[in-house]
């Protein structure tokens, strides 16, 4: 994979899980003190478009980071972040198809389903791309003659 797709994944994947995180935040957790408020915060709905718009970078990324690196990883078997690296691939399709798929539900139980499924996706992808990379990193930290030759 070369240095510019893992910072730009990187880089969109935490735009869109900070995003993620302050939106549901402001939706769930914060109260509105005016009785006639639509949002809780001021900032709710620039949020939320700023992880919508965000999303679509994450999945071009991911396309690239797909080719260049996952499915030379599949296979292998020996690999110590490779159940973080898989565990991160599932629920980042779980994650995926919810979230594009509640851009058009209108069917109130359907929806909230794809909520609950997105939410839950998506934390958990932001966990497991978290160890995912700590461990990745550290794997790199050992073995220096690979990192060189993964530069080059």
């Amino acid at each position: 994979m070369k240095r510019w797709e893992r910072w730009g994944f990187n880089t969109t994947a935490a735009v869109v899980a900070v995003t993620g995180f302050v939106y549901l935040w402001m939706k769930y957790v914060v109260d509105s003190q005016d009785p006639f408020a639509v949002v809780n915060h001021p900032w709710q709905g620039h949020t939320l478009h700023l992880h919508l718009l965000a999303s679509p970078a994450v999945i071009l990324l991911f396309g690239l980071v797909l080719n260049s690196h996952i499915l030379k990883k599949i296979g292998a078997t020996r690999l110590p972040n490779r159940k973080s690296g898989m565990a991160s691939l599932v629920l980042f399709a779980v994650m995926l198809s919810s979230g594009y798929t509640l851009q058009v539900v209108t069917d109130p139980p359907l929806l909230q389903a794809l909520v609950v499924a997105h939410i839950a996706s998506g934390a958990l992808f932001s966990l497991a791309y978290g160890v995912h990379l700590i461990l990745s990193w550290r794997l790199s930290r050992s073995r220096p003659a690979a990192r060189i030759r993964e530069v080059a």
